[in-house]
This record gives C-alpha cells, sequence and structure tokens, in this order.
C-alpha cells in the first residue's frame, strides 16, 4: 500500500519520538506537503524533515491537530489485520481488570485507534466513529469486533458533533446482530440499564466507574437521590 508523505519542520519530530501521538497543522512542511493536498480520512506516511519515516498517521487537514498516529510500524496501515490487533490487545488488558465484560473496551488514542471508541455491554458493543479515517474503515471495524468479540449486537451511536468537524453526517444504526433500546450491566456489584439508542454518547459513562465505587461506603444502607450524575451516578 503506497501512502503520501506528510513532511515535518525540523525538530518537529522530538514529541513522536518522545511518545506523543498527535501532529499540529503549524509543525507541517507546507512547501514540501501541503495539507490541502490531503483529504480528512486519508491516511499519511509521516516523516521528519531530513525524510525519515515516523510511522503512519490519519489524515484531519483542515483541524488544529492535522494527523494522529495510527502506527510506528512503516509497513501497518489502518486494515483490518490491524484493527484485529489492536482489538485484541485492547481485550486482553481490559480482561486483567475486569473480572465481567462491562467496560470500554476501545478508547481512541489510548489503544492506537484514533477516533474510535468501543463499549462493552456483555454481547451488545457500542461504537462511535468520530473521525473520517474511522468512518472510512467502518466495514472492516464491525468485522473486527465480530472476529475478536463474537457479539450478538454492534450498534453505531453516530451523533457526536466531533464528527461535525470531519464533514461527518450524524446517525444511529444497528450494524450487526439486535440491540435493545436498553441494555443489562454490572459494575462494582450493583446492576443497571443504560439507554444506548437515545442516552447520552454511548449510554453510560464507564470513566466513573472508580468514582462510583468510592461513593459505596458513605451510601451503604441509604437511599441516595442522584441530582446530577446522568444514570447511576
Amino acid at each position: 500500500m503506497s501512502l503520501p508523505s506528510l513532511r515535518l519542520k525540523a525538530n518537529a519530530d522530538r514529541r513522536l519520538r518522545a511518545g506523543h501521538l498527535w501532529v499540529y497543522s503549524n509543525e507541517i512542511d507546507v512547501a514540501a506537503t501541503p495539507l490541502n493536498g490531503f483529504a480528512a480520512g486519508d491516511q499519511a506516511l509521516l516523516e521528519a524533515a531530513g525524510g525519515k519515516p515516523l510511522g503512519i498517521v490519519a489524515m484531519s487537514p483542515n483541524n488544529l491537530i492535522c494527523a494522529r498516529l495510527l502506527s510506528r510500524d512503516i509497513k501497518l496501515p489502518l486494515d483490518k489485520s490491524l484493527l484485529v490487533h489492536r482489538i485484541n490487545v485492547a481485550l486482553s488488558l481490559r480482561e486483567r481488570l475486569f473480572d465481567k465484560p462491562f467496560y470500554r473496551l476501545v478508547f481512541g488514542d489510548s489503544d492506537l485507534l484514533p477516533g474510535l471508541v468501543v463499549d462493552r455491554f456483555g454481547d451488545i458493543l457500542v461504537v462511535q466513529l468520530a473521525s473520517a479515517t474511522m468512518e472510512n474503515h467502518k466495514e472492516d471495524i464491525v468485522a473486527a469486533l465480530v472476529q475478536v468479540i463474537k457479539p450478538s449486537g454492534i450498534l453505531f451511536k453516530n451523533d457526536s458533533a466531533a464528527r461535525d468537524a470531519e464533514g461527518l453526517n450524524r446517525y444511529v444504526e444497528t450494524v450487526f446482530g439486535l440491540v435493545p433500546e436498553w441494555v443489562a450491566l454490572e459494575e462494582n456489584g450493583v446492576k443497571f440499564e443504560a439507554p444506548v439508542m437515545a442516552g447520552q454518547k454511548t449510554g453510560w459513562f464507564y470513566d466513573h466507574r472508580m468514582n462510583r465505587a468510592r461513593l459505596a461506603p458513605y451510601v451503604k444502607g441509604k437511599r441516595v437521590l442522584d441530582l446530577y450524575s446522568y444514570i447511576g451516578g
């Protein structure tokens, strides 16, 4: 797969070599590789000022963060094979931490899949595609999730405002199997239901898991009024 080059200015590669995953538009040598030569969703070969390859990036040429790292191996562009590998790695990390299948399975850049969020509710997966790159690979994403997780249903919850910056339409669609309007989950030994179809984002805020766990000792045996924390806060 031949990819177009995206050339950095002199010394602009320091952050990436230190582990950073984003490229800013003011770091690009636009004389050598004009940003208007790319479309949102393109993949590109990121190069240092001297031409040394640094990895493969997902392009958002109209944004301040104009590129996000997909792979430091220039032989591994985003495709179904890489998605399967990344999802398997993400799954193994979650299974070390959680004894039941209720968690954020994929968290964008953190799992080297920028623009992709997957929340797991047992055998139901709720997916958000926030970038044109991920939108372009939505069939591969579904195929990879089916191969790795073997879910009974996958919902694309693509109604986020983040899609507007990429020129993407908003939509909510069941793309595999059957997905009910509400799904069951268990967190910290407590059972909940989440409105995945009509709720905010994916229907549940897994990032507040630890906050809810810390609250438990203070409310044991008490009735609790939840005013500000959406569902189950």
